[in-house]
């Protein structure tokens, strides 16, 4: 142990050797912090996190006194089918329908070799940002077949120590979507996916697609998360079919509902009686900020709208709500880093959170996704539980999402995968 330089002795920790973190501040399960010690075991695993712990048996130990703990950060949603292809899928309308006309036609071409370098790219960049889990939205449909989701199956069995990746089986519906192919292909898709999804916005028959989704789901076992009304028009949301079938389904605290941006668009009084719907059927939803800013209002003459869900209402009624980086460099969002704490000042500027809601942004970008992707005890600074975190030099919850650190280590499953650096050079003044 060098107590002099922590981060030398962070960065020389062996992998697959027990060690444990000693003095730091550690941000918990229920957002406070506490100066506490943490034991990783040799299996990846987090044996324990208490303050003054026996250290002992411990194969390395490094004194962090002065650094902040947090649990990785996690990606609720993304699509890693599509990222990186803003080159090849120009989408001069800026708009959502344009996006999805240019992605359905560079989906003909894009074979599996394609799908995977890109994915992979994206996965390791989102993983040297201390992400360490993301659940991605893979179409399949006529365009993209199963090339998609069987590509990033792969890519997930095979990067599961490195980092946990989430699967929806997203089955779009174009214009003169087959129903009968839809049928006969949603269970195959589903097996190889951790959870459903679809997009009933733009289905030709609202209520017999979100059937379908829903008894897929319900026949396989898995949860159900859904692009639901990305879009501003009040008069037109699927709100109250989607939470029906919640219901009807029996998927209370297995449904997640993303965008929901025409909440932002609604009456206050007919708001609150979603997101109360919401709360009682415990439904939790994720805000894209990126996309919805991006998207969103472009036809607006005066004014246009941010294009978010109401996210800081959603958040203080008690809505389990997360935040996520929908898509990066392609036609719906022609930016994006991974980096989750970027997403997370986004939504508090666009969400309309308040200074001293910080804290609330980073629970957006860990425990609330944690909930709602399922990951359970596997997930947190707590016994038992994947040790997947990122020691960085930042003081607080605060600090950390509001400027992010100048170093940074994540670890996944108990190994150091990334550490990065911001130095400032000074050239020397003569005396």
């Amino acid at each position: 142990m060098v107590r002099e330089n922590p981060t030398a002795s962070l960065a020389s920790l062996a992998s697959g050797q027990s060690f444990a973190l000693t003095g730091g501040t550690v941000i918990l399960e229920d957002g406070s912090q506490s100066a506490s010690d943490i034991i990783v075991g040799a299996d990846g695993r987090v044996v324990a996190v208490e303050p003054f712990l026996d250290t002992s048996s411990c194969g390395a130990c490094v004194d962090i006194a002065g650094m902040l703990v947090t649990p990785g950060f996690l990606d609720a949603h993304q699509h890693l089918d599509k990222t990186g292809v803003l080159r090849f899928t120009p989408n001069p309308s800026g708009t959502l329908q344009g996006a999805r006309e240019a992605f359905a036609k560079y989906a003909r071409t894009a074979g599996p070799d394609d799908i995977h370098k890109r994915a992979t790219r994206t996965v390791e960049r989102c993983l040297s940002r201390g992400t360490t889990a993301i659940r991605s939205h893979i179409n399949v449909d006529k365009d993209a077949g199963f090339h998609g989701i069987e590509t990033l199956a792969g890519v997930r069995d095979a990067e599961k120590d490195r980092i946990t990746l989430q699967l929806v089986a997203f089955m779009t519906p174009h214009p003169g979507q087959d129903f009968d192919w839809l049928g006969k292909n949603i269970d195959g898709a589903v097996a190889l996916a951790d959870a459903v999804g679809g997009t009933p916005a733009v289905s030709e028959d609202p209520p017999r697609y979100l059937d379908i989704l829903f008894s897929a789901a319900v026949k396989a076992g898995k949860p159900v998360d859904l692009h639901l009304d990305e879009h501003l028009n009040a008069g037109v949301h699927l709100l109250d079919a989607a939470l029906d079938r919640v219901e009807r389904f029996d998927m209370r605290g297995r449904t997640v509902f993303s965008h929901i941006s025409v909440l932002s668009a609604l009456p206050r009084r007919d708001f609150q009686r979603i997101a109360q719907r919401m709360l009682d059927l415990d439904v939790g939803a994720v805000t894209l900020p990126a996309a919805n800013l991006y998207l969103q209002g472009r036809d607006y003459e005066m004014l246009p709208p941010r294009g978010l869900t109401r996210v800081a209402e959603l958040h203080r009624m008690g809505v389990t709500i997360a935040t996520a980086s929908d898509n990066i460099q392609d036609p719906f969002v022609p930016t994006g880093s991974g980096d989750m704490l970027e997403i997370a000042r986004w939504t508090l500027l666009a969400g309309h959170l308040r200074g001293d809601e910080l804290s609330a942004a980073h629970h957006m970008i860990t425990t609330a996704p944690a909930r709602l992707m399922g990951l359970g005890k596997d997930y947190g600074l707590k016994a038992g539980a994947r040790a997947d975190f990122v020691v960085t030099d930042c003081i607080d919850t605060d600090t950390l999402v509001a400027g992010g650190p100048d170093r940074a280590f994540v670890f996944s499953k108990g190994r150091l995968v990334s550490q990065t650096a911001t130095e400032t050079i000074r050239e020397k003044e003569d005396a």
